[in-house]
């Protein structure tokens, strides 16, 4: 087990384990996921964390959390906004990219950064706010991210300054 998604289960126990068809998922992505990402929705799912991070997952049960579809209208969003606003340094270099593998309930989204030849499991993670053009870099994985946004180890400047929560809460994203 990834040591990440380890320290996650020493905080909130996980569910019922879920299998997914990531062959499927990375075939309608058209690129492969991290490995520690798919750990995590396997273990965990799409899910909410201390009741303001939403973890995307690819068909999610939720059609408001399904990777695939933030993956798509995202990268739109973003071609469009680049044409008005500077890209953040991160993403200067030729062929440098974002994917979306979180949200908030206040509008913030977090990104695996994906440069030209990098392998999935050396993404990274970039933090943009919800209706400005504040962000910022995490030399972690997802899951790192998320364990150690969870634990105080890592604060964010864009993230509500009430998360996490001092008791942690989780919920499994389902049908709305």
């Amino acid at each position: 087990m990834n040591n990440s998604v380890a320290r996650l289960g020493e905080l909130i126990e996980p569910p019922q384990p879920r299998e997914k068809d990531w062959a499927a998922a990375e075939r309608e992505l058209g690129f492969p996921l991290p490995s520690d990402y798919k750990e995590l929705i396997q273990t965990y799912g799409g899910s909410n964390w201390d009741d303001y991070l939403y973890v995307l997952e690819p068909g999610c049960p939720n059609d408001n959390y399904d990777l695939i579809e933030w993956e798509d209208q995202q990268t739109e969003a973003l071609d469009g906004l680049w044409e008005f606003e500077k890209k953040p340094a991160e993403l200067e270099d030729e062929g440098t990219r974002v994917i979306p593998w979180a949200t908030t309930d206040n509008g913030e989204c977090l990104y695996w950064l994906v440069r030209p030849g990098q392998h999935p499991d050396e993404w990274t993670v970039m933090v943009n706010e919800a209706r400005g053009d504040r962000w910022e870099h995490h030399s972690v994985t997802c899951t790192q991210f998320l364990a150690d946004a969870l634990t105080g180890v890592i604060r964010s400047n864009i993230l509500s300054s009430r998360f996490p929560l001092a008791t942690h809460e989780f919920r499994q994203l389902q049908q709305v």
